[in-house]
């Protein structure tokens, strides 16, 4: 394994034992010296949350399948339409400036105001989910990607002219490959939060899913299952951008550094 990879490994491990350290001595502090009567409330010790994921593991599971599975048809179709759309901007700077000021107003949009409209549209939860999903995900990957697209020297630009290289060919042997870390730039801002769009969809009417979870554990007084649920949660988002990162690696092996990205929206 190279020194770089075991250093970066390292880091990872110390600041792992550094939140779990610094949440039990919290918890410590609020339960045993403050002696908070809300203290299992406010932040239960780890291990008990560990324990009670042990222990509901299979209805947790069950519920964050719904939430990603959702959230990964959508993460893929924003992807899609994100991408082709940053190729058309690309192609056409007419096309460019009528539909980029659109998309920055279309991000201004919060996902909690626009969730019951597009579920009163759709009348389906699960399409709601998914729609929501890919409106999270195309104005990164798009911004990203367009961005990747501008960056390539204009040199090699008219180096591929001068070989006759018709629009389809400068695409393929030139733009595509050298905008492709653009766009897992972009990917790996959407990812995560694709799946906390789905989350929020959950909240607002769902039968399940593990914002359902969440909800009912926080109106319903089980705090256990409630902290249980965030953290389900938080795997959620940090596995799809691991999933991401790692399809980086895989798919783009000749690139060491991340470029600047554009774009990304808060859910």
């Amino acid at each position: 394994m190279p020194v770089a990879e075991r250093s970066r490994r390292l880091v990872v491990l110390v600041w792992l034992v550094a939140v779990i350290a610094a949440w039990e001595l919290g918890a410590f502090l609020l339960a045993d010296v403050f002696h908070d009567a809300m203290a299992a409330s406010k932040l239960p010790f780890l291990h008990d949350i560990a324990a009670t994921i042990a222990k509901n593991w299979p209805s947790l599971l069950e519920a964050a399948g719904v939430t990603f599975s959702k959230a990964a048809i959508g993460f893929g179709l924003g992807a899609l339409f994100g991408y082709l759309l940053a190729v058309l901007m690309s192609v056409s700077r007419i096309a460019e400036s009528i539909a980029f000021p659109y998309l920055i107003v279309s991000q201004m949009i919060p996902v909690l105001g626009l969730a019951p409209i597009i579920f009163t549209l759709v009348r389906d939860m699960n399409a709601s989910r998914i729609v929501i999903a890919a409106y999270i995900t195309f104005f990164p990957v798009a911004a990203s990607t367009l961005s990747g697209f501008k960056s390539v020297d204009e040199e090699k630009r008219q180096l591929m002219r001068s070989y006759a290289a018709t629009m389809p060919v400068l695409y393929l042997k030139l733009l595509v490959p050298f905008s492709v870390p653009y766009l897992f730039a972009g990917l790996k801002i959407a990812a995560p939060l694709s799946v906390t769009a789905s989350i929020l969809v959950d909240m607002l009417g769902s039968k399940n899913g593990i914002g359902v979870k969440l909800l009912y554990a926080l109106y319903g007084g089980a705090k256990d299952i409630f902290w249980a649920s965030v953290l389900t949660s938080a795997a959620m988002g940090v596995f799809s951008y691991l999933f991401i990162a790692q399809a980086e690696k895989v798919l783009v092996p000749w690139r060491k550094s991340l470029p600047s990205s554009a774009g990304g929206q808060s859910a």
